[in-house]
């Protein structure tokens, strides 16, 4: 499969900001960090694949519970995150991890090579899952588990609606194609395990995880941050009139305040965490 040169280019510009907030990041996916660990099986001294790895989570919180023993490789298509991952992996002294660019379809490593694979919010952008899948199970030792994370529904998770329900009353969004590459892709509960079963993978399960995106910032403050995270929320922005901008961030800025806890904010979320494993030699 060739990459998707749009969707290429919107994580391209939204890089150097995953990079800048990473702290914050790491907070507010942590609880899925953790099922993606329980449900791929990782234990110390493990050998693991993070795809779609960004500026290197979860592949960093893994490095630490796999310890020295263990090894921990993230890929990524977009050079900016694979950057950002060396550095903060050489911040950290972490020597088991280690980052280079590739697509999901086409990875670097020999069959057979690792006791886990793990994608958080990745496979929603592959142009073809099943090939995607299929690569990741190619280089997963026998009998073990790869575990991905997927949002579930928008009207489910406020992280997204709280501003996307402001900005599509003046930026027309029509309805996107179901297989088109977006968060939302895979948020039906068995389209992912489809795509899972075709690919091969065996002993599949999905899980909804209901939990809270923590994040010790202002309203004011994450208002920023979604719009450096989301390259595609910013596009929908910059397109209002300058006379419509002041008026729409004040709507959201409202919209969020209900998430407020005062010096921090606090979302329920919903997200499908789905695995299977490798089918072993008969």
């Amino acid at each position: 499969m060739r990459p998707d040169e749009e969707n290429i280019k919107r994580w391209r510009g939204s890089a150097p900001f995953w990079d800048k907030h990473r702290d914050i990041i790491r907070g507010m996916f942590a609880p899925i960090t953790q099922a993606l660990i329980e449900d791929a099986g990782i234990e110390s001294q493990d050998s693991v694949l993070d795809v779609a790895t960004g500026p290197g989570e979860p592949a960093l919180s893994v490095a630490a519970l796999a310890g020295p023993k263990g090894k921990v490789f993230g890929v990524d298509p977009i050079q900016g995150m694979v950057t950002a991952a060396r550095n903060e992996a050489k911040r950290l002294g972490l020597k088991n991890a280690k980052f280079d660019v590739a697509f999901a379809d086409d990875l670097p490593f020999a069959a057979d090579t690792f006791d886990a694979v793990i994608s958080r919010f990745g496979v929603m952008f592959f142009p073809s899952p099943v090939d995607g899948v299929r690569e990741m199970l190619r280089v997963l030792k026998p009998g073990r588990r790869l575990a991905f994370a997927v949002w579930h529904f928008a009207e489910r998770n406020p992280f997204h609606f709280a501003l996307s329900r402001v900005i599509e009353r003046y930026v027309d969004s029509p309805p996107l194609d179901p297989e088109a590459l977006d968060a939302f892709r895979f948020a039906p509960r068995g389209k992912l395990m489809k795509v899972f079963s075709e690919a091969g993978a065996v002993a599949r399960s999905e899980r909804l995880l209901q939990f809270r995106i923590e994040a010790p910032v202002s309203v004011e403050d994450f208002w920023n941050l979604r719009r450096e995270m989301s390259e595609k929320l910013n596009e929908k922005f910059e397109m209002l009139s300058e006379e419509q901008k002041p008026k729409v961030k004040l709507e959201m800025l409202s919209s969020l305040s209900e998430y407020s806890t005062g010096n921090a904010m606090s979302f329920p979320a919903e997200v499908l965490i789905v695995s299977g494993a490798k089918s072993s030699p008969a």
